[in-house]
């Protein structure tokens, strides 16, 4: 089944997709600071801008989105929590997931934290990419210590897929109906 946030974030993914104004169904013009804005202002109207980029909310979670139009590269980053809480356990699982369960989105260690992130060239980026790229990096922001997922499908050949049929036979032997 899935969360309130996650069909919230299906239904942010849906509605920036159709935006005219912003996703153009031939070819979309490059991606810049100020159309990324507007999508994000349109995700969050209390979107705050800040230097070369911007603060704002997705389903409670805060988010900042950065670019670097010189480097031609953004990053959209969800803060998870204290780095040095992690035991080696933690951190396997954390990396086997960047390889086949967030999808686009990354778990990082950055600043003493650990992040869910999003980074790709701004100026090919196009509005769908964006956006879900965002929802991806919520989703996995909010399955970290769980099921370590970016919300879609899985890449196969990875370890993600095992680990989490092992955690719902653990569930189904405990009696939770799944």
């Amino acid at each position: 089944m899935r969360s309130a946030k996650t069909l919230i974030l299906a239904a942010i993914l849906a509605i920036a997709s159709h935006l005219p104004a912003l996703a153009q169904e031939q070819s979309e013009p490059p991606m810049t600071y100020e159309r990324i804005g507007r999508i994000l202002a349109a995700i969050d109207p209390e979107l705050q801008p800040q230097g070369n980029g911007f603060q704002l909310v997705i389903a409670g979670v805060p988010m900042i989105v950065v670019t670097d139009p010189a480097a031609d590269r953004m990053r959209a980053m969800v803060r998870i929590g204290p780095a040095g809480a992690m035991d080696e356990a933690l951190m396997q699982r954390m990396l086997q997931a960047n390889f086949d369960a967030v999808l686009d989105a990354r778990y990082a260690v950055a600043g003493g934290q650990i992040w869910s992130v999003f980074i790709h060239p701004l100026s090919p980026l196009e509005t769908r990419q964006f956006v879900s790229g965002l929802t991806q990096t919520v989703v996995a922001a909010q399955s970290f210590g769980t099921s370590f997922t970016g919300g879609g499908v899985q890449f196969g050949g990875g370890d993600s897929s095992a680990l989490q049929q092992e955690l719902i036979e653990q569930l189904q032997k405990k009696g939770i109906p799944l």
